[in-house]
């Protein structure tokens, strides 16, 4: 037996190779497809963050605004609870982006901060009256006191200081 003979030598099969390559195949086709649903919906797999941008940031903080204008309820009541002083420093900061952002967007980003602008300070001041008028009929008959469930058991507002 020569020294040729006793080397081990390595053997690739092509078996070997196809399937190596389907995986590659495979796996590059997975990454594919979840570059494009995160660019579809913004958010990626479960559980990740969405992309921290423009969009991301305006929309956090209208999100903040609509919480602070009733979007959600008291657990323990059911009224509606209202935070103006929230909503209305979501809204003002918002309103500070738009103006140091102007003429630094694009037509789109500047179309839709306009848009959630003006929603929510209509929003904002429809809420105001309505708890204007709430306080408005609490001072005109002092003995019915502000019920958090409203006239008839269906859930009031609920103002926070």
């Amino acid at each position: 037996m020569s020294d040729q003979d006793s080397t081990p030598r390595i053997q690739v099969d092509s078996d070997w190779k196809a399937e190596a390559q389907a995986e590659k195949e495979r796996l590059t086709q997975k990454e594919a497809e979840l570059q494009e649903a995160k660019g579809q919906d913004g958010a990626g797999a479960p559980g990740e963050l969405p992309a921290a941008d423009f969009k991301g940031l305006i929309g956090l903080l209208a999100s903040q605004a609509i919480m602070g204008l009733g979007a959600y309820t008291d657990p323990k009541t059911g009224g509606v609870v209202i935070d103006l002083v929230g909503a209305k420093f979501a809204i003002d900061l918002l309103d500070t982006i738009d103006e140091k952002t102007k003429g630094n967007l694009d037509a789109e980003e500047d179309k839709e901060l306009t848009q959630i602008l003006t929603e929510l300070r209509t929003r904002f001041v429809q809420v105001a009256d309505v708890i204007a008028q709430q306080q408005a009929q609490a001072a005109m008959d002092p003995n019915a006191a502000v019920d958090p469930l409203g006239a008839g058991g269906a859930p009031g507002i609920i103002e926070t200081p």
